[in-house]
């Protein structure tokens, strides 16, 4: 029998009483025991030996022990189907999926046990101030992308776009995108107008999407202004009335850095278990999980109610969530953009618009629109100029119809074409006579109504 360090020194302590050296209130002060439990022990010790001295549940099997089938099944799951889940992550999937009630800890000690470390790597702590969550919901929006390979192989790598909330750390939305892209930030903001409303300001890094580069020379026009003028998102954001904030370091945006670091260790796991191998499936996977993640993390705002702002009556997506660029008219009333000759009908308004200077806008399906004091303009493809047709035309081949020997793509009218836009009321076009709400109407490609 081998006894412990407390118990020898029991043993010791007994010995003086029994040879009288000691009494047994002094013994229990040495002991930190009452007199009544020394002589209690003392007792036992006369009667059984240093045997007495050992604790009983010595050697026994406790009664909340784990079973060993249970403790098996547990390593071959993390082993097989929850492969690179995280402890945490694996206890709750094998409550609520396998019905096993396996707390956390207990599930961390099996898979050390079994030489199964945690996937996740964390870095050494570096001591940072945390700054203040916002009081109220709706403050401030941390977004950003997370540039991953998503699916792990079994389809193309991704970007994942999402903001976060800074006063609860709800995600109010996300959307898988192949690259991360304006156009994708476009669309995360639809999202989050469509479903929460306007917030107070946005907090992001200082990519061109959110800034202008002030490495290259200004334009006559941004000289006179006396400032450059702002990205496609920049001008969105002061559209919309929303106060864009720019990051001076990754630290500083901490809370969406570790959004994306638990999204690719819990999203990525379960995305696995379900099979997804398309962007598709992805996006319509995150519907569910930010639901169960939104549950499971955030937390309460330290002041009731929420800024977020509606957006106004009559607010017309199409007409702010679109690319717009300024186009001067030709003496022809035709604009050129990108690989698009527009050819500008007569109207009742003006008896033409040569030489002056209109607003083009880029739906993000493609399709165009021209825009003149906020007042849309009927358009149609132009014929090709000579120099264009002799390009697509076979040597010694004419066509009576110029442009059915054109490469140019048709236009896309604007008004109600647009995955964006469809049901919303356009200038120049029929009143929405649908009752549901925008967010009903709201659509985004690959990831349906909102």
């Amino acid at each position: 029998m081998t006894l412990n360090q407390d118990e020898q020194r029991r043993l010791l302590v007994l010995n003086e009483v029994n040879r009288g050296r000691l009494t047994a209130w002094r013994a229990g002060e040495l002991l930190g025991l009452s007199e009544r439990q020394v002589r209690r022990m003392l007792a036992a010790y006369r009667e059984e030996g240093a045997a007495a001295l050992v604790h009983g549940n010595r050697g026994r099997e406790p009664a909340n022990a784990l079973g060993e089938d249970l403790r098996e099944r547990v390593v071959e799951l993390a082993r097989t189907k929850y492969a690179g889940f995280n402890q945490l992550h694996m206890a709750e999937m094998l409550r609520d999926e396998e019905e096993m009630d396996v707390a956390r800890s207990s599930v961390r000690r099996i898979l050390l046990e079994a030489g199964i470390a945690s996937p996740r790597k964390r870095r050494a702590p570096k001591h940072r101030s945390r700054r203040e969550r916002y009081p109220k919901e709706g403050m401030l929006l941390q977004i950003d992308g997370s540039p991953h390979d998503w699916l792990e192989g079994r389809g193309p790598v991704m970007a994942l776009l999402g903001g976060i909330d800074d006063t609860t750390g709800k995600v109010p939305f996300a959307l898988f995108r192949p690259q991360e892209d304006s156009a994708g930030y476009f669309l995360l903001l639809g999202g989050i107008v469509i479903g929460k409303g306007v917030p107070l300001a946005l907090y992001h890094d200082r990519n061109s999407i959110f800034e202008s580069s002030t490495r290259g020379a200004m334009s006559l026009s941004e000289q006179l202004a006396g400032y450059r003028d702002p990205t496609q998102f920049g001008r969105l954001l002061q559209e919309l009335g929303i106060a864009s904030i720019a990051a001076r370091s990754p630290q500083a945006k901490g809370r969406i850095e570790r959004l994306w670091g638990t999204f690719q260790d819990r999203l990525v796991s379960e995305m696995r278990l379900a099979g997804v191998k398309s962007l598709g499936e992805a996006n319509r996977f995150l519907k569910g999980f930010l639901v169960r993640y939104n549950r499971k993390f955030a937390v309460p705002a330290a002041e009731e109610g929420s800024v977020y702002r509606p957006v106004p009556e009559g607010f017309e997506m199409e007409r702010v969530f679109c690319f717009k660029r300024q186009r001067k008219v030709g003496a022809d009333n035709v604009v050129s953009f990108e690989h698009h000759r527009l050819q500008i009908l007569a109207d009742t308004e003006r008896a033409s618009y040569a030489r002056l200077a209109v607003e083009v806008h880029q739906q993000l399906d493609g399709s165009l629109g021209l825009f003149y004091q906020g007042r849309a303009l009927k358009v149609k493809d132009a014929p090709l100029e000579a120099a264009g047709m002799r390009a697509v035309a076979p040597p010694g081949v004419t066509s009576a119809n110029p442009s059915a020997n054109s490469t140019q793509a048709p236009i896309k009218k604007s008004a109600g074409k647009s995955s964006w836009g469809r049901n919303f009321k356009l200038s120049g076009s029929k009143p929405n006579k649908d009752p549901r709400p925008a967010s009903v109407l709201f659509s985004i490609p690959w990831y349906g109504p909102l």
